[in-house]
């Protein structure tokens, strides 16, 4: 479905996120805005993944639901989302210039866009601005973790639950579909994914073709001129226009059909009160240059997180550092980066001999090296569409995290703090130098010194997941501890890592969530 002809219709982890970031300013000190009042039943903190499912399933329940979103509706915008390789007002937010994880020399005009990064000391979080959070963003891949690293990770889940009935639920309703291996082999824009497959098996690694949520047949039709150009034109990291099955195309769009459900998008939450299990909200709505048009105070009886992993953790902890919320110690504890390490091989022999310099930007191939009990990844045999050839191969790299850090807010400076640095990293890191050096030894080739530090990107984070672990933070189904109307639905609960791109299993989590907290009768 063509984004842009039905209003022009459709990137690590991963939710829509409610960061309330150190370099936007949305006050105008020199304006009095009066603060008016409004209750609902239930309110919805962000439009990602977790939020997307607990709007569905309660709207389907014939509950009343709002959800806040502090980027745009998108779908309502006349705006199109930007090429990677000419990024335009749509792309960042409220930035004055690009914040791809390299070649940023684009400038820009400050805009609530579509990607954002948050900065910290040792690391950068990439994250999604919009009604569908982070599907609007990343690369789509629908890839279920090993299930016993799941298991690991969940020891109280249900997993055989889980592969038969919560997983193919969510590939369902994600619409998520693999690549045709005919037209795979022939497309000369994926002439980069079968280079780094023959090259991975010459090196003794073993490969898996990885679902996407982007719509393959649509992708056929661009190879052959039929449609408009989403994938083979440069679009992913700031949002596709075309293709790509994003959250308001499947479950935000199911939740809107019952009528059930309420969208107020640029809406940016700034704390939340606990009123005797009644939950207050200052919420300030802002316009496309970041600024305060109105204040609410927005009262609900029920309240659910899924502002994405940094921004619940961001309000939570604002909210007990300023207005007492009470959280219990496992709140800001088990975080992780889901073992994000990028790197990349330069003078790929395969690459200099003509190879096609245009490539889709939908990934659909991996490496699975899950197996080996000393290196134990899986790596994303990643597009690097810049319309040159530059003889390198981009790899993103999924590890466990052996060393989670933790969250806390300073009330000094009103920001978030990770306790996270490099050393965090090391095991990541030999895993990168093992996969790169045979990778090199099989095929030709050197270590990536262009894109990152010395080759390493350590400090690039696509999934930030953990803070509030579901059975630890919160009950079994995300209910948070020390409170009985409040609940945490998002990256959030999955402990550090999850081994592949985490959506799908967050998808899977909320649903099981969901269905259980609508069983036990606990939304009024």
């Amino acid at each position: 479905m063509n984004r842009k002809t039905f209003i022009k219709t459709t990137a690590l982890g991963m939710g829509a996120l409610f960061f309330l970031g150190t370099q936007n300013i949305f006050a105008n000190p020199k304006s009095y805005i009066e603060t008016t009042e409004e209750q609902h039943p239930i309110i919805i903190i962000g439009s990602g993944y977790g939020g997307a499912v607990a709007a569905l399933r309660l709207c389907e329940a014939g509950k009343k639901v709002c959800m806040l979103e502090m980027g745009l509706n998108w779908e309502k915008s006349e705006i199109p989302f930007s090429k990677m390789q000419n990024p335009g007002k749509s792309a960042a937010w409220l930035r004055d210039q690009s914040i791809a994880p390299f070649f940023n020399l684009f400038s820009l005009k400050p805009f609530t866009g579509a990607l954002d990064r948050l900065d910290f000391k040792d690391i950068k979080v990439w994250v999604g601005r919009g009604v569908g959070g982070g599907s609007l963003v990343n690369g789509g891949m629908t890839v279920l973790p090993k299930k016993e690293y799941f298991e690991e990770i969940f020891p109280n889940l249900d997993s055989r639950l889980f592969y038969e009935k919560y997983f193919p639920k969510t590939q369902q309703e994600l619409k998520s579909n693999v690549i045709d291996e005919e037209f795979l082999k022939d497309c000369k824009y994926y002439q980069f994914n079968n280079v780094g497959e023959k090259e991975a098996h010459k090196a003794g690694f073993k490969t898996v073709r990885v679902p996407n949520v982007y719509d393959f047949k649509y992708l056929e039709k661009e190879y052959r001129n039929e449609v408009p150009k989403s994938a083979l034109d440069g679009e992913v990291i700031y949002g596709n226009n075309h293709g790509k099955n994003s959250l308001d195309k499947t479950y935000l769009k199911k939740a809107l059909a019952t009528g059930n459900l309420k969208i107020l998008n640029l809406h940016t939450v700034q704390n939340i009160k606990n009123e005797n299990e009644v939950y207050r909200l200052d919420v300030h709505q802002i316009n496309t240059s970041g600024e305060v048009i109105a204040k609410k105070s927005m009262i609900c009886q029920q309240l659910i997180l899924a502002a994405g992993t940094m921004g619940t953790l961001e309000l939570l902890l604002k909210s007990q550092a300023e207005n007492g919320l009470q959280l219990n110690d496992q709140v800001g504890k088990n975080w992780g980066n889901n073992g994000n390490f990028m790197t990349g091989r330069n003078w790929v022999k395969a690459f200099s001999g003509g190879l096609e310099s245009k490539q889709s930007t939908i990934p659909v191939g991996g490496v699975d090296n899950w197996d080996d009990p000393h290196h134990s990844f899986f790596a994303e045999l990643a597009p690097l569409p810049m319309n040159m050839n530059v003889a390198t191969a981009l790899y993103l790299l999924i590890n466990k995290v052996d060393q989670p850090g933790s969250v806390s807010f300073d009330h000094t400076t009103k920001k978030l703090v990770l306790d996270w640095s490099r050393k965090n990293t090391t095991k990541m890191q030999a895993n990168a130098k093992y996969f790169v050096r045979k990778m090199n030894q099989a095929n030709g080739g050197t270590r990536s010194h262009l894109l990152f530090h010395n080759g390493w990107g350590y400090d690039i984070c696509y999934h930030p997941l953990g803070g509030v672990v579901l059975g630890k933070a919160t009950s079994e189904f995300g209910q948070l501890r020390n409170h009985k109307n409040l609940y945490v639905l998002d990256g959030s609960l999955i402990p550090a890592s999850i081994g592949v791109n985490p959506f799908l299993t967050i998808t899977a989590l909320v649903e099981y969530c969901m269905e259980n907290l609508i069983s036990q009768k606990v939304f009024g």
